[in-house]
């Protein structure tokens, strides 16, 4: 069967075509007036190239990050709160602590909803499902006529303890629909069923933040894909490293928050697995930004929650909370298309702020003129200017030069190569600390990792960043330029409900435990079901407990079948050990919330494992120009396919049609048999 993933980053669109003849992908610039142009112009092209026909299409796989930087840019629609009365600053008061203790000027994220657009309702469930207040239906439709005169769009609904009983959330949806059909409403009892009320409604208003958006979009893409005579299944990838369905996607959008970096992870995972490596660093650098991911065992780690757009020094509360399942990483703003910038005091300041693909870097051609990292490398040598994005355009290195000299060499007082060194420097230290922070958080060490490079960008820094975190180890997949879409072709599909129900585990209702489960496995089923996409599914189900009195729960992998008091304790006890080297002997126990996946296994990248396509440069045939910080110096030109088992030493740049591979000067390089390339730094 003939396969697509497409995967829509900030600057460019990967497309890969799956087919009985291997892999065939490409990249095209992202268009921002409609994304789906981007990519149906990319889809067109490996239809062209492989010689295959649309109609012979079985499944289209896709990720965004449309959702993510509508988030991050605050470009989503008009959202209104309606919230239990008297609670609708909650999104506002957050968790009421300091993530600095000793800046007096630290910023807090802004909600995405302005005060004036919260409306308190009356109506009260109590935290025992009990209904206290009935919903005061009249108050409820004069507010909601108050956001529509004011140009919301799209309502987010979250009342106190409806993740117990969500009868008042659903009788308001359904006043509100009959009132004003064309309103988007998004409920948390059905977005986020889980006790806490700020990340709970958080992640209901970020939801409505983004539908409209997203809904359109997939809708119109879908029905683009149609007309091309691409009839077939299309699935979308979530942040938790699995493929969901359209429908689900346009109701949860989301839940596709990360979509694009997760499939990265599953590329990552699956290669670790595949070469026996337990401990492993995934780096991912694209256009606009950079992600960085921990695989331990060839899994990397997962969460229930992650913050987007984390604004001071990635630092954990600065960011706007989001709870849903998330392979667990941290994004920071560095990719090719970083903007350099001298700051009042003389500083070199790189990213978060982009190029994108409108104009793009200087060296595009494109009409921009400001400096980017990948400016920087096409002056420094790292990118071969006839053979960028498989020969598709000509890099202008003198554009690059003059946009460096200009705004940042001249500012510096040094050369357009120094200031273009000085930019990479300062990328690859941005990512570095980066890595270093978000490793620090989850209690683990960066060395005696290998590193994972893939990404338009990451392979051309992945050695210099290796050095700087004392890694000395990069190894890169084949078809690493693209490698978030390849991870998509082997990522499960994969769908997980959550739901909070209290209880004592000493006064366990096995009972309730088994209807509830029930209920979630019916529900996950569905959506996994739904993706008609054959094979044995495999279920997934924890508990998340802690003792009386404590505030945050442990997760505790639960076996179904041996569901009793007994399993339960011991499974707590072992992981509350785990984290915290000891038991609180005699101390209750609480089950606060439960959490069932289903998924079902796509193939391994053992299975699609290719060499780039195209007509680089053969091996020996040529030289390009490098700048390493103190000199001039020439390496070798050499396709990736020509690359052997045999070492290679630099200086030499790798090329392929996606993406450049740099091996510097004493650092060398051989390939692997799957394809790979592993580069190893002498200590």
């Amino acid at each position: 069967m003939n396969r697509l993933a497409v995967d829509i980053g900030g600057t460019f669109t990967d497309v890969v075509l799956a087919g009985a003849d291997g892999l065939t992908t490409t990249k095209v610039l992202t268009t921002y007036d409609d994304p789906a142009n981007g990519v149906l112009a990319g889809v067109d092209e490996v239809l062209s190239m492989a010689r295959v026909a649309a109609k012979d299409i079985g499944l289209v796989l896709h990720g965004t990050t449309l959702a993510t930087n509508a988030l991050i840019e605050r470009r989503g629609a008009k959202t209104g709160l309606i919230t239990t009365r008297g609670h609708r600053d909650v999104i506002e008061m957050a968790f009421e602590n300091r993530f600095e203790q000793y800046d007096v000027n630290i910023d807090r994220p802004i909600p995405l909803v302005p005060r004036n657009w919260r409306i308190g309702v009356e109506e009260r469930i109590a935290a025992n499902g009990d209904v206290l207040v009935e919903l005061a239906k009249d108050e409820l439709l004069d507010g909601v006529e108050g956001l529509v005169r004011q140009g919301v769009e799209s309502l987010g609904i979250g009342f106190l303890h409806s993740y117990h009983n969500a009868v008042h959330e659903r009788l308001a949806a359904d006043l509100i629909h009959a009132a004003y059909p064309h309103l988007s409403v998004t409920l948390s009892c059905e977005v986020c069923p889980e006790i806490r009320e700020y990340e709970r409604f958080s992640t209901t208003v970020a939801n409505a933040y983004v539908r409209p958006l997203m809904s359109d979009y997939l809708a119109s893409l879908g029905a683009q894909m149609q007309d091309r005579g691409i009839a077939c299944q299309m699935l979308l990838m979530t942040s938790g490293g699995g493929l969901t369905t359209l429908p689900t996607a346009r109701r949860f959008p989301i839940r596709l928050v990360e979509s694009g970096p997760a499939g990265g992870a599953m590329l990552a995972a699956d290669v670790s697995r595949r070469h026996n490596l337990n401990a492993v660093l995934s780096f991912d650098m694209g256009g606009t930004t950079a992600k960085i991911c921990l695989i331990d065992q060839g899994s990397p780690l997962h969460s229930r929650a992650f913050e987007v757009d984390r604004s001071y020094r990635f630092k954990k509360g600065s960011g706007l909370p989001i709870r849903i399942p998330v392979v667990e990483m941290v994004e920071i703003g560095a990719g090719g298309g970083s903007l350099a910038t001298i700051d009042s005091m003389k500083r070199l300041l790189v990213g978060p702020e982009s190029a994108g693909s409108e104009p793009g870097p200087a060296c595009y051609g494109r009409g921009g003129l400001r400096p980017t990292v990948s400016d920087a490398d096409a002056l420094l040598g790292r990118l071969s200017p006839q053979h960028f994005a498989g020969g598709k355009f000509q890099l202008d290195v003198l554009a690059a030069e003059a946009a460096v000299k200009s705004a940042v060499a001249d500012g510096l007082g040094e050369s357009a190569l120094a200031g273009a060194h000085a930019i990479s420097e300062i990328v690859e230290e941005n990512m570095a600390s980066a890595a270093r922070a978000h490793a620090g958080e989850w209690g683990l060490d960066l060395t005696n990792r290998t590193m994972i490079a893939f990404g338009g960008a990451a392979p051309l820094h992945a050695v210099a960043l290796a050095k700087k975190l004392k890694i000395s180890e990069v190894l890169i997949p084949a078809g690493a330029g693209v490698g978030s879409a390849l991870g998509f072709l082997i990522a499960p599909i994969k769908f997980e409900v959550v739901r909070s129900e209290y209880m004592n585990l000493a006064e366990l209702d096995l009972a309730s435990v088994a209807l509830l489960i029930r209920n979630m496995h019916e529900e996950a089923a569905a959506v996994v079901d739904g993706a008609g996409v054959g094979g044995e599914r495999q279920q997934q189900l924890n508990a998340y407990m802690r003792y009386a009195g404590q505030g945050y729960e442990v997760a505790v992998a639960v076996d179904p079948d041996s569901l009793s008091e007994a399993h339960l304790r011991s499974g707590f006890e072992a992981a509350y050990t785990k984290l915290y080297g000891r038991i609180i002997p005699g101390m209750a126990v609480e089950i606060l919330s439960w959490t069932l996946g289903l998924e079902v296994a796509q193939a391994s990248m053992s299975q699609l494992s290719m060499e780039s396509a195209g007509t680089p440069p053969r091996s020996g045939d040529q030289t390009i120009a490098v700048f390493d910080g103190d000199s001039v110096r020439d390496a070798s030109l050499i396709a990736r396919q020509n690359v052997t088992d045999q070492e290679l030493v630099g200086p030499a740049l790798i090329v392929e049609d996606q993406t450049s591979i740099v091996v510097p000067e004493g650092v060398s390089c051989r390939r692997l048999q799957d394809g790979s390339l592993m580069i190893r730094i002498a200590s």
